[in-house]
């Protein structure tokens, strides 16, 4: 395995709090390689960083399935309270639409009711 492999495995795993292995095929590569050792590795944004701007998009998007995983491991990795989530997703309501960030708001409340059930 590349070292750049291994680099970016290693951000995967720190971004998302459980251990990435090698994966196949060119899609995984890009991802792996590109994506998390090249511009997730950068160091002019936090991963917290990076986070907050990836919730935003990811709400103006409708793609809360993504959401869903990113703020479960913003939680995890202890990046955000559960406040700061529910202040994302009331700010995000005026600039991405309140129908999107209520819907953001309801993907952080089941978040947060799954963690605490692991408690």
């Amino acid at each position: 395995m590349s070292e750049r492999r291994e680099k970016g495995l290693a951000k995967m795993s720190e971004v998302y709090g459980w251990e990435f292995k090698d994966g196949p095929g060119d899609h995984f590569a890009a991802t792996a390689d590109h994506l998390f050792a090249d511009i997730w590795s950068r160091e002019a944004l936090s991963i917290r960083d990076r986070r907050l701007l990836l919730i935003g998009l990811l709400t103006a998007q409708n793609l809360f399935d993504v959401a869903e995983i990113q703020i479960g491991a913003a939680l995890g990795n202890g990046e955000f309270t559960p406040e700061q989530l529910r202040d994302a997703a009331l700010f995000l309501c005026h600039y991405a639409g309140w129908p999107l960030g209520t819907k953001l708001d309801s993907v952080v409340g089941k978040v947060i009711a799954q963690q605490e059930k692991k408690k």
